[in-house]
């Protein structure tokens, strides 16, 4: 029973007719069979159907995909490794899954610690400022519309700490820090910490530099590396760690290919009693072993395969943005070769704005989503002019960069020459369907190779 004022943050729409639907089944397990028809749907749709061209996501190996299904996943392992760590019995099992996961982040991301607790890139990051400042310090953080990321700022993790945050100035033309503005600006507030958390990364950061104008304070540099983080452990980017960061904080469900989690990787033992403190027992308990499990495996698979993957993932984003460019979709940085990572932003403000566009385009069954990009301001945030898309996906099931011409034709077949979407999206469908195996991983191995 609702009641017709009732505030929601939620569509009031999609809820009323989710709760039709419940009142329409026939008792409880017609409601679990509503649920279970709906996930279905999706794998239809978006697992077969659709070119999935968000940043933000990658397909798990089948290997991956099961475990998360398995019987681990029930059981509780409250506390960190070890008999005397745990308050239940019967985990010496868990331990060594555990164990195995924390072993492996130290080889892929070569480092002398690393965590793997978290269930979200936010929640480390909410980790690392629980941790590592106080309220009224102050902290130095990218803007949204300079690909900053909410986890970093006031309506995220940090302004729940209760920090004061004052801006990294970018350079909107190049989307480079400018280091000259930033070092005046870092010696007049001296920062407890700069915390580089990008959700719009294209180039690689001064991580160096940075780190450097901070030390005489004892400042110090996070890299949020929640996109990159496959990319840095593939060796297809910066090194954070090597090159000045304190703490490297990640999400694996982006460019690492693994399950939704987050991770945490640092060299400094000296942090490691306010970290893992922060993660148990104030941030996490019991925290999925079916995940963790995962997670174990998506590190050994990057191991494997992660140079190539990743190496291809940016070819790929190079080639996406070049096609788009000749097809009259302007891209951002296409002087700079548009991209070093895994993304391309187009500024799609005179096709109608990021919002309009990202929902025209998924009518074709292409997944893309609106983004800032520089000249929005952040009441923009609903209707922004720029559109991210992603390479991932498209890479694991085998695209190179010739296909790459192929996506943004379908594009710009929507977006540019005006065609109806239904007709677009017939021609998507037909191109993905023949598209189902995702390699770099034990299961499949290389795409092209015998079998496969």
């Amino acid at each position: 029973m609702t009641l017709d004022n009732q505030f929601e943050v939620h569509d009031p729409a999609i809820l009323a007719n989710a709760r039709a639907v419940l009142d329409a089944a026939s008792g409880p397990a017609g409601m679990a069979k509503e649920v279970i028809t709906a996930v279905n749907r999706n794998d239809h749709w978006r697992g077969q159907r659709c070119l999935n061209l968000l940043a933000p996501e990658a397909p798990t190996s089948p290997t991956v995909r099961r475990l998360l299904a398995s019987e681990i996943g029930t059981r509780a392992a409250e506390g960190h490794i070890g008999r005397v760590n745990r308050w239940f019995a019967g985990t010496q099992y868990i331990d060594e899954v555990e164990s195995l996961c924390v072993e492996l982040l130290k080889k892929v991301f070569r480092c002398n610690y690393a965590d793997h607790r978290l269930m979200g890139s936010m929640i480390g990051n909410m980790a690392l400022y629980h941790a590592l400042v106080q309220p009224g310090d102050r902290v130095m953080t990218a803007a949204q519309p300079f690909g900053g990321h909410s986890s970093n700022r006031y309506d995220g993790p940090a302004g729940t700490r209760g920090v004061q945050i004052f801006d990294v100035a970018f350079n909107p033309e190049t989307l480079d820090v400018d280091l000259d503005k930033f070092e005046e600006e870092a010696q007049r507030i001296q920062p407890k910490l700069v915390v580089m958390g990008m959700s719009m990364t294209l180039f690689p950061l001064p991580v160096r530099e940075m780190s450097e104008i901070i030390a005489p304070w004892n400042g110090r540099f996070i890299f949020d590396g929640a996109h990159q983080a496959g990319l840095i452990a593939g060796g297809q980017f910066q090194d954070p760690l090597r090159e000045g960061a304190a703490v490297l904080t990640g999400s694996a469900g982006k460019t690492f290919s693994g399950p939704q989690s987050g991770m945490l990787m640092w060299n400094d033992p000296e942090l490691t009693e306010p970290l893992t403190e922060a993660i148990f027992p104030v941030l996490a308990a019991t925290h999925q072993v079916n995940r963790v499990a995962a997670l174990a495996v998506a590190a050994a698979e990057m191991l494997e395969y992660g140079k190539a993957y990743m190496a291809q993932i940016v070819k790929n984003s190079q080639a996406l943005g070049k096609a788009l460019e000749e097809r009259g979709i302007p891209v951002l940085a296409a002087e700079r070769g548009y991209s070093q990572t895994h993304q391309v932003i187009a500024n799609v403000r005179s096709f109608g704005g990021g919002l309009d566009v990202a929902h025209k385009l998924a009518e074709a069954n292409l997944i893309t989503n609106k983004n800032l990009i520089p000249g929005d301001k952040p009441e923009d945030w609903d209707r922004p002019s720029g559109l991210r898309i992603g390479t991932i996906e498209v890479t694991r099931l085998g695209l190179m960069e010739d296909d790459m011409a192929d996506i943004a034709e379908f594009m710009a077949r929507v977006l540019v020459k005006g065609e109806p979407t239904s007709a677009v999206q017939k021609d998507v469908e037909a191109y993905r369907l023949p598209l189902q195996t995702f390699y770099y991983n034990f299961d499949n191995g290389w795409p092209g190779e015998a079998g496969h």
